[in-house]
């Protein structure tokens, strides 16, 4: 985890400019450098650095004495990048992750780098020799990235957009900041003035496509295809168990958070087993969150018994919570209900880990709910076709949702997350099921997961079969969710009438409930026009819902009542 910043063809002095790449300190605690570009006067890269790999030789932008022409600035993790050294004989001169990134532009250009790094990334690459810039983000965005580009050539880019909504230009504020799309690489243009123009925005790989990087995977074909149960079971477990391997590469203690549910547990217990099998000789810290007595509290310490992890519970007050919301939002850039809620409790989580442990790559198991169909309104799908459509979708829409929460609450408190659930390889093997096998069955959401691991006695089976529960709802007392407590608090705060003008005052994604309001109050204050990084609300669908907590969805009542 790093934040990046990069600026190309700047009207305004560079140092005053770079103020605004302090504002993603926080993604990088260990290390900050500010570099010229030799020869283009206004262009510089802003590099804030968490030494996880490479603690000797892993200050960016990255340049290499082979190719003096290239500068790369990058954050995120390589997977393969041993195997792709091996595989192509790529001759080395850092430990460095990412170094391998410049040997595969000068080998084979930006299309296939993009396409063959296995991993999670946002990154930076500058040739000065054929005068070309390129961004390119991963799959699912779990590495963000943001950019301006102003009409005359000005380009700004950055992990979080706090980082660029203050630069200066032609006497004027830049105005549209906006998402790099995950999945695509973009090719510009460098002009003698230092200034930019794009040439391509281009798709290099979707979810559902097996990605090209799987020829240097350390799984390379899987031991048996077809699609009877048996099969398909084994081969989950196999690829999953891959996907958290991968992730294991760190200098740096791991510790992975622990909700209780299915899938940080199913995390955490393949975690334990693969840190012994390679002999890392620390336990294993594991993290959970929520008030005294909550039905996260209670499965994570049953979870973590059963595994054998040093665990750390964080009792949330509510109080503190309610304190937090409006720092939550600064760090999120987004004013979508059901993120801010759920990630009020990963910020805290992850402030007490900064402080009181020694944990820096943390595990967590998001994504597993769009790839699996684990939201309880995927029981309402109308057929198992909608519902692989509808799984689809989130998978495409994670980076404005829980990717964007799990990175921004970690990275706030100069953390690394790793999600395996997320690995291409795992994700575009799931999605090549038939519909009809991923699809909730006896009432149960993402059967097909939980039976896969059944006979592996990796958790107790109540865990294994546990019944979904949303992070935000999970952490508070069966009596009263955790939106129903911000609920009440936010009512005394907003009035009225406020809400029954909110249309007017805010015409794009207008508020429909006075938490809403409340929310959109503090983004605005904060981020001022910038409403349109929301395309819209996180909601479930083929149910009328009017609040996106699983808790008022019937199938949670009947499921809870029982």
């Amino acid at each position: 985890m790093c934040g990046i910043w990069a600026l190309f063809g700047s009207d305004e002095c560079l140092s005053v400019q770079c103020l605004s790449a302090m504002k993603i300190a926080h993604r990088g605690p260990d290390a900050f450098r500010f570099e010229n570009v030799n020869g283009f006067t206004n262009c510089c890269f802003g590099f804030h650095r968490l030494a996880v790999v490479d603690q000797l030789y892993g200050m960016q932008p990255i340049r290499v004495k082979k190719f003096p022409y290239l500068w790369l600035c990058y954050n995120g993790e390589i997977y393969n990048f041993k195997q792709l050294q091996k595989q192509f004989g790529f001759d080395f001169q850092t430990l460095v992750d990412g170094e391998v990134i410049l040997h595969l532009y000068n080998r084979g250009g930006i299309e296939q780098t993009a396409s063959m790094l296995d991993g999670v990334f946002a990154f930076i690459l500058l040739d000065t020799a054929n005068r070309k810039v390129f961004l390119a983000r991963d799959t699912y965005g779990v590495r963000p990235l943001f950019k301006v580009l102003t009409d005359d050539g000005f380009l700004g880019v950055c992990s979080e957009a706090k980082g660029l909504i203050n630069l200066k230009h032609s006497t004027s504020l830049c105005s549209k900041v906006e998402p790099f799309l995950p999945g695509h690489y973009e090719v510009l243009d460098l002009k003698p003035s230092g200034k930019v123009a794009s040439v391509e925005l281009v798709k290099f790989h979707s979810c559902k496509d097996e990605p090209l990087h799987v020829a240097c995977d350390t799984v390379e074909a899987l031991p048996s295809v077809g699609f009877d149960l048996e099969t398909v079971k084994s081969n989950i477990r196999i690829l999953f168990e891959n996907a958290v391997r991968k992730r294991l590469m760190a200098h740096r203690r791991i510790g992975c958070l622990l909700s209780g549910g299915l899938d940080s547990s199913l995390v955490a217990a393949v975690l334990l087993k693969l840190m012994k099998e390679v002999d890392i000789n620390y336990p294993l810290q594991t993290f959970a969150i929520g008030m005294e007595n909550s039905p996260d509290l209670l499965a994570a310490r049953k979870v973590a018994a059963h595994i054998g992890s040093e665990h750390h519970e964080v009792i949330l007050n509510t109080e503190e919570g309610i304190q937090a919301i409006e720092e939550v939002i600064f760090s999120l850039e987004t004013y979508d209900i059901t993120t801010i809620r759920a990630s009020i409790g990963m910020y805290l989580v992850s402030k007490y880990i900064r402080k009181k442990t020694d944990s820096v790559v943390i595990f967590s198991g998001e994504g597993s709910d769009e790839l699996t169909q684990g939201y309880i309104y995927f029981h309402k799908a109308p057929s198992p076709e909608e519902a692989a459509e509808e799984s689809e979708r989130l998978l495409k829409e994670l980076y404005l949702f829980d990717v964007l929460r799990a990175d921004r609450t970690t990275a706030a408190h100069g953390l690394e997350l790793r999600v395996p659930f997320l690995d291409h390889r795992f994700t575009s093997y799931y999605l090549s099921l038939p519909a009809e096998l991923r699809i909730p069955k006896n009432g149960i959401e993402k059967y097909l997961l939980r039976l896969s691991f059944e006979d592996s006695n990796l958790l107790p089976k109540e865990i294994l079969w546990r019944p979904k529960e949303a992070f935000s709802d999970g952490i508070a007392s069966v009596k009263k969710s955790w939106f129903s407590i911000l609920q009440d608090y936010i009512d005394q705060q907003v009035d009225d009438l406020l809400l029954e003008k909110a249309a007017e005052k805010y015409p794009f994604n207008p508020p429909k409930t006075k938490e809403s309001y409340y929310y959109r109050q503090i983004f605005e204050k904060h981020y001022s026009g910038r409403s349109s990084w929301l395309p819209h609300y996180w909601m479930p669908r083929w149910v009328k819902a009017t609040d996106p907590s699983a808790r008022t969805l019937k199938h949670y009542k009947s499921a809870t009542q029982e």
